[in-house]
């Protein structure tokens, strides 16, 4: 009869320290999950966040779940009732003419105002003709002292040169043109004007009387009178000079834009 011999010890580590070494292993892995989501980087972040608030992948790709009308979805991508936002959208011709049309008529106002200028400086009247840019348009302030007498509304000659001169600019462009009567507070009052606001219109008038009879194919239509009387003043009315300031007319060159939005 043999006698058993004694069973050779197991090499290695014991069996329950390979479980536990897993363990271990797995521990370690959840805490630098933690403690790598703890530091977030913020630009990565929001890229990952933009990809699931963007629809393309919805675009793309069919839904998981099946459909009870499996050709709806088709029929809508053919139609183009979806869009992806990352295509290129389609340029529209209205927007693009109206967009090129806009920019021709700020460069053509540009280019009166220049020109009038020019023409001022010019024929030193600087100190009497005032040229502005406001989001009205080209605004042309002519005081008393150029276009009027006293309590008339003549136009003198001494002002028909540089209204012979806006008559031929308004010629290159097909802008609206109002023209605004003012006066300063001191009241008239004759047979052929009750008041300021007569006045004030019959220089306005006589303005664009002078524009349009002067000026090969200047059409009237083009134009508006108005008569604001001593209303807007520009200065006190305490003295000699600010009362001259007063009494002037304005030539509105209207801007497009401006007068399309004005009710």
């Amino acid at each position: 009869m043999k006698l058993r011999g004694k069973r050779k010890a197991d090499k290695g580590a014991p069996k329950w320290m390979t479980t536990y070494a897993d363990m271990i292993t797995l521990v370690l892995v959840f805490f630098i999950l933690l403690f790598s989501m703890s530091q977030i980087n913020l630009v990565k972040f929001e890229a990952i966040a933009e990809s699931f608030r963007n629809r393309m992948i919805f675009d793309f790709n069919p839904s998981a779940v099946e459909s009870d009308y499996p050709t709806e979805q088709t029929k809508i991508q053919e139609n183009g009732e979806k869009n992806n936002e990352f295509e290129t959208p389609a340029k529209d011709p209205d927007n693009m003419a109206e967009k090129e049309n806009r920019e021709e008529e700020v460069e053509n106002l540009e280019e009166l105002k220049q020109e009038v200028d020019q023409y001022l400086k010019e024929n030193d009247l600087s100190d009497i003709i005032s040229a502005t840019q406001s989001e009205r348009g080209i605004i042309l302030v002519l005081e008393e002292q150029l276009l009027f007498e006293t309590s008339e509304a003549e136009i003198l000659d001494g002002a028909k040169p540089f209204l012979s001169k806006v008559g031929n600019l308004l010629m290159n462009i097909p802008n609206f043109v109002k023209v605004e009567g003012h006066t300063d507070n001191r009241q008239i009052s004759t047979f052929r004007y009750p008041s300021n606001w007569e006045l004030s219109g019959a220089r306005a008038s006589s303005v664009i009387r002078y524009l349009t009879e002067n000026t090969e194919n200047l059409a009237p239509k083009r134009f508006t009178a108005v008569a604001y009387g001593e209303t807007r003043p520009v200065a006190p009315n305490n003295s000699e000079e600010n009362w001259s300031k007063n009494r002037r007319v304005e030539i509105v060159i209207l801007d497009p834009e401006y007068e399309n939005s004005t009710p």
